[in-house]
């Protein structure tokens, strides 16, 4: 298992990529706060240049990869959409070519913003891991260096959210933070630890996607099948296994939620703060908010970790009640 990143490795990281990502907020919603009984900050990584905090990280990893392979030509990736847009970012202001692979039926938007980047699009298998592994071949067949979704410079990259965080708002009790494979919440992990706080972190799984929460609960890697239609961004069927070390280490809590609060949650922060979360992005608020009794009277945030919702899912989220 890799460390985390060290809080001079993050201030380089956040000096890296400051001038192409401003400071995301963190706002208090009094409209979203209501009935839960505790006060809540909700961290806007929705407010990124492709609208999610993935980009933090594939600014990093695109310019440790140039300084270790300056003859790289390109790179592949496997995504469900998020990941994909902050290589294909990266990668163009690297002047690299990106290919990127999605399982077929991907969030039609998110195929779009990656094409609008400057990545070749290449649509495979049912689930992530088929377009993971396709990726894999791919990268073999054409030469290609394939990023992966977990690794230690893109959790140094992720973990600036998470400085950013913490320096606006003092004395926070917990942190809800959605896991797809883990970089999110080892981001938060690492800046917590290099600031030496003791803020609980609770990570959010789709209960259609438990795989995490299963192994947080037997201290034991445990594979299970996605079937979440609504939160692609955490549909992770089989975690990692570094990631998920570090899950057991410094996790307070790992808790779900289903599909249909994930819908709601996305209603209500809609109509709240008029911002949009996609699925994945709204599990942390879901998840606050199912818990909140717990939490009476604490200082909490929630981390939005992305707005790229489908149309098809925005107009479901907007019928809910």
């Amino acid at each position: 298992m890799d460390p985390l990143p060290t809080l001079s490795e993050i201030e380089a990281a956040k000096a890296l990529i400051r001038p192409h990502i401003r400071e995301t907020p963190t706002y208090r919603w009094p409209l979203l706060e209501a009935g839960l009984g505790c006060e809540l900050w909700l961290k806007h990584e929705n407010h990124t240049p492709v609208g999610a905090f993935k980009i933090r990280g594939g600014l990093v990893y695109m310019d440790e990869l140039k300084r270790q392979q300056p003859d790289v030509g390109g790179v592949i990736a496997a995504t469900t959409g998020n990941h994909g847009q902050s290589i294909a970012f990266a990668a163009k202001l690297n002047g690299l070519r990106a290919v990127i692979v999605v399982p077929h039926g991907n969030n039609p938007e998110k195929n779009t913003a990656m094409r609008s980047l400057g990545a070749e699009l290449v649509e495979h298998g049912r689930e992530f891991q088929e377009a993971l592994e396709y990726s894999r071949e791919l990268a073999a067949k054409e030469g290609l260096h394939a990023v992966p979704s977990f690794h230690p410079w893109l959790v140094c990259g992720v973990a600036t959210y998470g400085l950013e965080m913490f320096r606006s708002v003092a004395d926070l009790d917990a942190v809800f933070v959605p896991i797809g494979l883990g970089s999110g919440f080892c981001g938060i992990a690492a800046a917590r630890e290099a600031l030496g706080l003791k803020t609980k972190i609770i990570g959010v799984v789709s209960e259609h996607a438990p795989a995490y929460a299963l192994s947080f609960q037997q201290r034991q890697f445990v594979e299970q099948s996605s079937t979440t239609r609504v939160a692609e961004g955490v549909a992770c069927k089989t975690p990692n296994k570094d990631a998920l070390e570090h899950v057991i280490r410094h996790a307070h809590d790992i808790v779900t939620v289903n599909d249909d609060e994930a819908v709601t949650a996305m209603r209500e922060i809609i109509q709240a703060t008029h911002n949009i979360a996609e699925g994945a992005g709204a599990l942390a608020y879901a998840a606050l908010k199912k818990h909140r009794e717990q939490w009476q009277g604490k200082r909490v945030a929630c981390v939005l970790t992305g707005g790229n919702a489908s149309m098809g899912m925005l107009r479901e989220a907007l019928q809910t009640k």
